[in-house]
């Protein structure tokens, strides 16, 4: 059975939330939030946008009024510190203008929770400690928090690549290794043969895995790139090239696919928050190939750009009802479905997306349902 929900947090802040995610690392380590000052209530207060109309901010009972965000905090981790619903960040985040990249928190800073005409507004103070002179701002965005814990996303990212059909079959192709063997490993020389860019001497080496096709239209959204390795250019000549392996997580096969790199970085700027659009989808696909997943696993969502789903934005996953038999009236019945927790999506395609799970109940299966939170 794969984990589920959070078990990070000290007995003193069990009661605080069982969704304050920290980073996956040390998930046992930080937790213990320290704060100062009095705690607020919990009143409540109408959302603006438009995405969150129909729902409401409910601050969390007994929240502090001050917090310092801690290095391994996430955006996450502090709106659930301090909202019911922690996609509502947008609705109480107060951006100071007078304050250099006010929509980065770093570690340091102090966040007040104030309230301007009863409606709560969660204010930043720029520790001391964080300077943002033009020489070093570049390294300050590196540092700033980010909305997920980063290493769980990197290391996804770093091996996973969704391609179409098309660009696959038009990518330089493995011939063979040297004195004509067939598999190549690190450090080996191999051949390959296709159209090569002038400008670019180092490869990805990438392998056809399985299509990812949408449960309800059967539509193809993509194609995974499996990750076998890269290499580097040694010689062309007319459209064979040969190339040394630089890194290699397997052995490199015949008709494997050389791909450009490509930039796959999450933005410094995305946030929880509601999507902007109606949103029907169902988990697609969970990584390393399982059939369930738990908090903090990585799924695929038969959802993309073209629905408008944006890094950032969380959905809530639901349980389809069990069909039953009422032994009453021997009809075949259908239960209502049951939500049993929240993830966020950090990366989209044009045709579908990939999300964190953040909160998990009850474990996650293929074919879940996601909806709008």
């Amino acid at each position: 059975m794969k984990k589920f929900g959070f078990h990070w947090l000290s007995a003193p802040f069990r009661t605080l939330s069982s969704s304050i995610l920290v980073t996956i690392l040390n998930v046992t380590l930080i937790g213990a939030l320290s704060f100062s000052a009095p705690a607020f209530a919990a009143p409540t207060f109408a959302a603006n946008s438009a995405a969150a109309s129909s729902a409401a901010v409910v601050i969390k009972n007994n929240v502090p009024s001050r917090y310092t965000v801690k290095r391994g905090d996430t955006l996450w981790d502090i709106s659930a510190l301090f909202l019911q619903d922690p996609w509502m960040w947008p609705e109480i985040w107060y951006a100071n203008q007078q304050i250099d990249n006010p929509h980065l928190i770093y570690p340091g800073d102090v966040l007040r929770l104030v309230y301007v005409d009863g409606v709560p507004q969660l204010k930043l103070e720029r520790s001391r400690d964080v300077k943002l002179s033009p020489e070093i701002r570049s390294l300050d965005h590196a540092e700033a928090i980010s909305a997920l814990p980063l290493d769980v996303i990197d290391n996804f990212l770093a091996r996973t690549r969704v391609t179409d059909d098309a660009t696959l079959k038009g990518a330089p192709y493995v011939l063979g290794g040297t004195e004509r063997r067939i598999l190549v490993g690190m450090g080996d020389d191999f051949y390959a043969r296709g159209e090569f860019s002038g400008n670019h001497a180092t490869y990805g080496i990438y392998r056809r895995g399985e299509p990812y096709l949408d449960p309800q239209s059967g539509e193809l959204l993509g194609i995974r790139a499996v990750d076998v390795g890269a290499a580097r250019i040694k010689a062309l000549q007319d459209d064979v090239a040969t190339l040394t392996v630089t890194r290699a997580n397997g052995e490199v096969r015949i008709a494997d696919r050389l791909l450009l790199s490509e930039e796959r970085t999450l933005a410094s700027t995305f946030y929880p928050r509601a999507p902007d659009t109606d949103i029907h989808g169902q988990v697609l696909n969970i990584e390393d190939g399982v059939r369930n997943a738990g908090a903090l696993d990585v799924v695929a969502v038969n959802r993309g750009a073209r629905e408008g789903l944006k890094p950032g934005d969380t959905l809530a996953i639901f349980k389809r009802g069990d069909r039953v038999k009422d032994r009453v009236t021997n009809e075949q019945v259908v239960l209502p479905e049951e939500r049993i927790g929240l993830l966020m999506v950090f990366y989209t395609y044009e045709k579908m997306s990939f999300a964190l799970v953040m909160e998990a109940d009850r474990q996650i299966d293929l074919g879940d349902i996601l909806r709008n939170p």
